[in-house]
This record gives C-alpha cells, structure tokens and sequence, in this order.
C-alpha cells in the first residue's frame, strides 16, 4: 500500500510545506483545518487543493483506515476529532518532526538551525541552488516571494535535488535531525534558557558528525563558535557596507573571493548570505556563482520585507520576535532611515514574553537612537488557559525607565493610526511580531491610511 499522510493544522506554515512537499513527491497527502471554516481559509485551502492536498474541516471526517499516519505538531490540543478519530482506527499518530526526519534520511538535506534567519538562510539556499540549475527541494517556515508570485503558498517545492529544510529548537525537535549538510546560525535566549539551548544545537552538531556530515557555523556568533572542531566550516562578511535598503560585503573562502550585493538591509541579513553561500559551496556551487544568484533575490514573506508607502515613508514588515533578532531589525531600519525609526511589536504568547522581558528590554534600550521610537501594543492571544494579567505596557515603562521614548496603545489598529500620524518623509515605520496569521493583512493597512 502507497503511503499516506493527514495532517492536523495543514494550513499551518510548517504542516502545509510538509503536506505540499509530499503531494508533489507523488505521495497522498490530505489535512484539516480550522481556518477552512472562515472566509479567512479559502485561500489556502484553494493553494493546498492546486497543489494536489485534499482538505477537510476539522471534524474528523478526512481521518480514514487507509491512512499511513495522523501528523500533528506540537500546538495540538488533545481531544482533537481528528486525533480522536485515528485513535479509533488505530492509526498511528506522529509528530511533524518526526515525518521531517524521515524525510531528512531519504533526501540529501540541507538542514538550517538557529534562534534567528532560519527562513532567510533556506530561501537564500534554494534561491542559489535554483538560479544555478540544480532542481532544490524545499521546506520553509515562511514563503519566498518569487513563488507566492506564482500563487503559490511559497513555502515548498518537491525538486530532484538538494532538500533544503529549517530545523526548529522552539519545541526541542533539533536533535532528531542527521543532515548531510547542517547549519548553525546563531544561538540566542528565546524559547528556552540559553544552556538547555546550547545542548540542543550541540547535540544536532553531534548528529551532523555521526553521518559524516559537514557542520557550517556563524564565526562571528560565540555560542555558535564553540560548536565548530577542525572540520567545521566558519562562515563570515568582510567590508559590509549599507546602501540604500541593499548590502554590499566581500566574501572570502580557500583563497577565492568575491564581491557580493544583496538586495536587502543590515548586516545580519549580510551574514545569512554568506551562511547560504558556504553551504551552497559544499554542493559544488562557485562563490561567484552565489554572487551572481543573489543579486536576483526577491524577498520571502515577512522577512525584512519592505514597501515603499506615500509621503516618503517606508513600511518593513518583519518576523522578528526574540530579542537578538528585534535588535537586528531596528539596527537594518537605522542603516537606510533619512529620519527616525518608529518600530512597533506585537509580542505573542504571555509566558514567552515574560520570560524574555528582562532581554527584550536590554537589547532594544541599546539599539534605540534617541530620535527613535518604540511601540507595542497588546500580547497576541491565541487562545487557552495562559496568564494574562502581563501585557506589552510592562516593556513599555522598562524601556521609559531607561530614556526611550517608549509608548503602550492597546489596540494595534489605532497604535498604527498613532504612529503613521507621527511620521514623516524620510522616516521608517517597522513593524514586527509573530504566529499571529493575521499580521501580514496588518501591514497592509499602511496603504490604506
């Protein structure tokens, strides 16, 4: 029997790109999803449905005995009618993660972990190995521009090359990775505290070592240095320069170099090019072959994405959410930015947002210019149980506390209405958060105001 896949939450960014990855790879593949109650989900659900994955509502319906597997991620709950159902039929229920290793063992994978850039790094990968004709495979957490041109989700393509996939640490699922290629970009408090984070990229370091893999780590990035031995490959940026919403930077490597422009701002998207290209080396890729092939790159959803609004003013829309890359964003906006910056975030999940307050706070005073201004507005909810007696205005006094100009509105429409009344030609506005779905129709309404 022919192997087939359900997956519960298939309109979810990492469960569609395994669902369409699979369909294109001539596997079964079929999904529900609560989305495809609402008005909200028709699009996806017609994406997924082009692609060749059946959808259902989420009501166990689509759960039948000839199924391989129920896959599940880890935002689940129990009592799903769609688990409950495959229960019934005693149909095996498996993590996202553990579908992503197999599919990892049978593909040559090129696997990118890190706190930060994971999806930069992978559309930046495929984008080379696909301008340079060598049929990429992909697997992303977010979707690339030059496919959503195409009415695609974006965040996959079932090729006959390299799998280029993310590997998560937020949910601990690193470690049951063994690429042949493996990728360690950085290592930031986020999810978890630091040292149970450096045991997880340590031990999928391990597993890159185990099959004879090659392990690429950032240089430049402490806790990801101490992973590298002898054979790790080291990847970095010489002579970065900001022009304009571009970079301009020298790479190096065995005595060949070559000049690079990346039509994208700061310096940590300079460096997820250069982590790109130094695993596109080890495939067989020339360092001017990755010169060439980036300066064609379009952008992935959310990612230092940029609009130019009217009146002079520049929107960038941005995933950006733990600390490190928060700063990084700001830092990128400050680079290009004829006036000041107005950075608003929506932080998601009360615990997480509690937890990392005390960095939030740190890394954004230091980052803030004194022209510059921050915005929240209130935690996003995505429903349960959660505490939510912390809110965004605890960060907002913090950060006052230290001297910046910080402001606490609620209501994120009219935090926007506030902010766009404030700027001015030449001034940027970045806008940041995550797992919110509804964040990207936000953006938009720059262009409505």
């Amino acid at each position: 029997m022919s192997e087939s896949y359900f997956f519960v939450g298939v309109a979810g960014v990492g469960m569609s790109a395994l669902a369409q990855f699979l369909a294109g790879k001539g596997v079964e593949a079929s999904g529900s999803d609560r989305r495809f109650e609402h008005s909200e989900g028709e699009q996806v659900k017609s994406q997924l449905q082009q692609a060749g994955v059946k959808c259902f509502l989420q009501d166990g319906s689509g759960v039948n005995k000839n199924l391989s597997a129920v896959v599940v991620s880890t935002a689940i709950e129990s009592g799903n009618p769609d688990t409950e159902a495959a229960k019934k039929l005693d149909i095996p229920i498996i993590h996202r993660s553990e579908l992503l290793a197999k599919i990892t063992s049978e593909n040559p994978t090129i696997a990118v972990s890190g706190t930060s850039g994971k999806s930069t790094v992978t559309g930046l990968i495929w984008h080379i190995l696909n301008e340079c004709k060598k049929g990429p495979s992909l697997l992303s957490g977010a979707g690339l521009s030059v496919l959503e041109e195409q009415g695609k989700i974006g965040n996959a393509v079932a090729g006959k090359g390299w799998l280029v996939a993310e590997a998560d640490e937020s949910d601990g699922t690193l470690v049951r990775y063994s690429p042949k290629i493996g990728l360690v970009l950085n290592i930031d408090k986020d999810h978890k505290e630091l040292p149970e984070l450096e045991n997880l990229f340590a031990e999928f370091a391990a597993n890159v070592r185990k099959v004879n893999g090659t392990l690429i780590v950032n240089g430049s990035h402490p806790l990801a240095l101490k992973l590298a031995d002898e054979k790790t490959i080291l990847f970095g940026i010489e002579d970065y320069k900001p022009n304009g919403i571009s970079s301009e930077f020298k790479i190096s490597c065995n005595g060949e170099s070559a000049d690079f422009y990346l039509p994208l701002p700061g310096k940590h998207n300079a460096e997820n090019a250069a982590a790109a290209t130094a695993a596109c080396k080890v495939t067989g890729v020339s360092l001017k072959e990755c010169a060439e092939a980036l300066k064609t790159w379009k952008g992935i959803h959310r990612r230092s994405q940029i609009y130019n609004c009217k009146n002079g003013i520049t929107m960038v829309d941005d995933y950006a959410h733990n600390p490190a890359k928060i700063a990084a964003s700001i830092r990128s906006c400050q680079d290009f930015a004829k006036g000041k910056v107005f950075a608003w975030f929506q932080p998601h999940g009360f615990g997480p947002t509690k937890f990392l307050k005390d960095d939030l706070v740190k890394e954004i005073s230091e980052v803030l210019r004194p022209s510059d201004e921050m915005w929240f507005s209130s935690i996003y909810y995505a429903g349960g149980t959660a505490d939510r007696s912390f809110d965004s205005d605890i960060l907002s006094d913090a950060l006052k506390e230290k001297g910046c100009n910080a402001n606490f509105i609620p209501n994120r429409d009219e935090c926007l209405k506030e902010i766009i009344s404030k700027a001015k030609s030449g001034d940027v506005i970045l806008l940041m958060g995550a797992r919110d779905p509804s964040l990207s129709e936000f953006s938009k309404k720059i262009f409505l105001q």
